[in-house]
């Protein structure tokens, strides 16, 4: 049975009367102890009989052509059993249903690091050797490497608004703010690296693979493959981390899935970690302007966000810069702009938090600049922008608590003992900062499905091709069922990562929670229609807890209602038109004190909090999880974190964590996360917004802000590097 439901209205709030009591509670992760005794097994664990294994060759010039390439010779080497360079082979990654670039010529090079080659041997490291030892011959041409001095540069028109008259506004403002901010590549650098273990079974393939979105996945690999859908299968229990950058197939996939066709053999193609920086997506550099205008009341008149993101040429993604600046504040008067640079750098694409994490960064920036122009607490200034209703399309807001987390997050920071005066304290050689941001994030939700079934002896099984990249899915997916079905976490199983099952939204725009959450919802909701009918009521009147279902005086165990054969639906949920009623996000705020070194220009994060508002939470430990590692993140973007390209050619000159420096123990300090009791009947009948990605929505822009009150050195180019604070004193 397939039961199927539409948000095209508001949904009573069903989880705030079961009884159960399990939802919102910080449960473990049924996994967890899989994944901390080492018996959770990923993609690249999966040792097949008579497994091969194969090593990318990448491309070792920026732009060009393969003119030849020495493979007779590698395929003499040691245990060497072939060497691949199909037109099929993925030289571009896909991305989670968002489509690649055109298509190019199996011979034509558009960055350094693109795959061209597979070669497949009887172990590891004869296959790395013989990858090495191939020798490809290439016609070099001249290449676009510089975003700033690129040849070629397109301005979607999706990007682009002009609503008022920005220019008249700054003439005749009272104060005006205009100031432009840089950020640096990024790449997720999750801590799995890419993976595909190919087996065919006749015409059918069996992919075991480290993919986010796997209704997509699939997808995408019978395309390149050239087969129907049906005749693949995809299996991601687990992945360790993703970020964005597996939310699409990479060439592993596809050149693992055609090595194991052609030789008859499970094939098994695991990237390093240099190969990951090289050939899978990362986060554009941004460069954007800033303008604000404000009257003498301190209301905004005007906002203007106009950025430079790079992309290759043709690839249809672009950084969303100002997607929060849209709805954020108030300004009648208002510009948005973008141009893409095209490139020849590995692609960019969707990385935590697309648009957000780094439109954020110079929004929350130039807010605080203007606050200082006007005379006002950065606190007041924002809250005193804050619309009634979306600023460009005139929609209501859904729950909002924007300034309640503000305020909140201020109290328990003890913002009012913060000196609005910069460089006022000073503990020996460090300077003492504080700083605060606002955060926000889109709510987006996507069609899902799930099946549920309430087994003979009580217990219930929860099926769903949803994938968990370390962000808790098996925990809430087991929560949710628990508490509409009457049962003990212990007695619900989840079984997810199987194409076999049904197609979920998958992970990725923090969408997993609520949509995959939801079908489980619409299917338990079926189930215990079902369960009244078996006791004769109403399901209004049905009470399930403890494996019992109550109504009025009647009463039965749920292993005795299902004796007779297990009771299974399938739950189908659709994103509907409150989507369009209201504007949607989640809301937040961050808050930093930092210590900047006088003498080195070191910063150190000393404390840093964040209090939230998301909708229902579903798993208190899984979601501030989530927050903490986002905030995270947000040090990094302030401090550490910089992807660097040669300018000669575009290759990565950092690809590996000694040279890529993401924030380790030592960077992180204690972190607090808060958050506010909120519904968003409009989001979905689970009441639920997104939180993976809110929490690095502006994180960085509290440190910065944190060390101007610390120094008075307004810095805006991310990451800060000492050399930054030390040329500036």
């Amino acid at each position: 049975m397939t039961a199927r439901f539409t948000m095209d209205e508001t949904q009573p709030r069903l989880l705030d009367e079961t009884a159960q009591g399990v939802i919102h509670e910080p449960m473990d992760r049924p996994e967890g102890r899989l994944k901390v005794t080492g018996c959770a097994r990923y993609a690249a664990e999966h040792v097949l009989e008579g497994m091969a294994e194969g090593v990318l060759v990448r491309a070792r010039v920026g732009r060009g052509r393969v003119s030849c390439a020495d493979e007779e010779a590698v395929r003499a080497m040691p245990g060497v059993l072939g060497v691949y360079s199909d037109s099929r082979m993925l030289q571009v990654p896909a991305h989670g249903g968002a489509g690649t670039a055109p298509a190019q010529g199996p011979d034509e090079v558009r960055y350094f690091g693109q795959p061209v080659a597979l070669v497949v041997a009887e172990t590891p490291q004869q296959a790395r050797h013989a990858a090495e030892a191939l020798q490809v011959t290439y016609e070099e041409e001249p290449g676009d490497f510089d975003p700033d001095a690129a040849g070629t540069v397109d301005r979607p028109d999706k990007r682009a608004l002009d609503q008022g008259d920005l220019d008249q506004a700054m003439a005749g403002a009272h104060r005006t703010v205009d100031v432009t901010c840089t950020t640096a590549p990024q790449h997720a650098a999750a801590m799995e690296p890419h993976a595909a273990v190919a087996v065919w079974e006749g015409d059918r393939l069996t992919l075991h693979g480290t993919l986010q979105m796997l209704k997509h996945n699939r997808a995408e690999l019978a395309d390149a493959l050239g087969v129907a859908e049906e005749q693949v299968r995809i299996l991601s229990p687990h992945v360790g981390g993703g970020f964005g950058s597996k939310l699409g197939i990479s060439a592993e996939s596809v050149a693992a899935a055609l090595a194991a066709r052609a030789l008859g053999r499970p094939v098994r193609v695991v990237m390093s970690r240099q190969q990951v920086f090289e050939t899978t997506t990362h986060r554009t550099a941004t460069r954007q302007r800033i303008r604000l205008a404000a009257d003498a009341d301190g209301r905004l008149t005007a906002i203007g966000h106009e950025d430079r993101v790079y992309n290759l040429p043709g690839n249809a993604f672009s950084e969303p810069t100002a997607q929060s600046t849209h709805f954020l504040y108030a300004g009648e008067n208002r510009r948005m702009a973008q141009e893409v640079a095209r490139v020849n750098r590995a692609c960019t694409g969707a990385v935590r938090a697309p648009g957000e994490a780094v439109g954020m960064l110079a929004l929350e920036g130039a807010m605080d600049e203007m606050a200082e122009a006007l005379g006002l607490d950065p606190i007041a200034f924002r809250k005193r922008n804050i619309p009634q209703r979306h600023p460009e399309t005139g929609q209501p807001y859904s729950a909002r608590a924007l300034a309640g987390c503000m305020d909140d997050g201020a109290r328990r920071f003890g913002w009012e003992a913060r000196d609005p005066r910069p460089a006022q304290r000073r503990e020996g050689e460090w300077w003492i900062g504080i700083g605060m941001a606002a955060a926000a994030r889109v709510n987006l939700v996507s069609p899902s499905r799930a099946r549920v079934t309430l087994r003979e002896d009580g217990s219930a099984l929860v099926e769903t091709d949803m994938t968990d990249i370390g962000t808790g899915t098996y925990a809430i997916l087991n929560q949710i069922a628990a508490e509409m079905l009457g049962l003990s976490p212990a007695r619900v199983e989840v079984r997810l990562g199987d194409t076999d099952l049904p197609p979920a939204s998958g992970s990725g725009g923090s969408m997993g929670a609520s949509s995959a959450g939801s079908s489980v919802f619409v299917a338990c909701r079926a189930l215990r229609k079902t369960v009244a009918g078996r006791l004769g009521c109403h399901e209004h009147e049905l009470t399930l807890k403890d494996g019992t279902a109550t109504c009025a005086n009647r009463r039965a165990r749920l292993h005795e209602l299902a004796a007779s054969g297990a009771l299974s639906e399938e739950g189908e949920f659709r994103p509907g038109t409150t989507k369009k009623q209201v504007s949607q996000a989640s809301y937040g705020a961050f808050f930093a004190e930092v210590a900047v070194n006088g003498v080195t220009g070191e910063t150190r994060v000393r404390r840093m909090d964040g209090t939230f508002a998301a909708g229902r939470i579903l798993n208190e430990k899984t979601a501030r999880s989530q927050c903490q590692g986002g905030m995270i993140w947000g040090i990094g973007a302030a401090l550490t974190e910089e992807m660097v390209f040669d300018p000669r050619d575009g290759h990565v000159v950092n690809r590996d964590l000694a040279g890529y420096h993401i924030p380790v123990n030592a960077d992180a300090p204690p972190i607090g996360v808060t958050f506010l009791e909120e519904r968003d009947d409009h989001a979905c009948p689970i009441q639920s917004k997104g939180v993976g990605e809110l929490g690095i929505s502006g994180a960085g822009a509290a440190i910065l802000n944190a060390i101007y009150n610390a120094t008075g050195l307004r810095l805006r180019d991310y990451p800060v590097r000492p050399e930054a604070i030390l040329s500036d004193t």
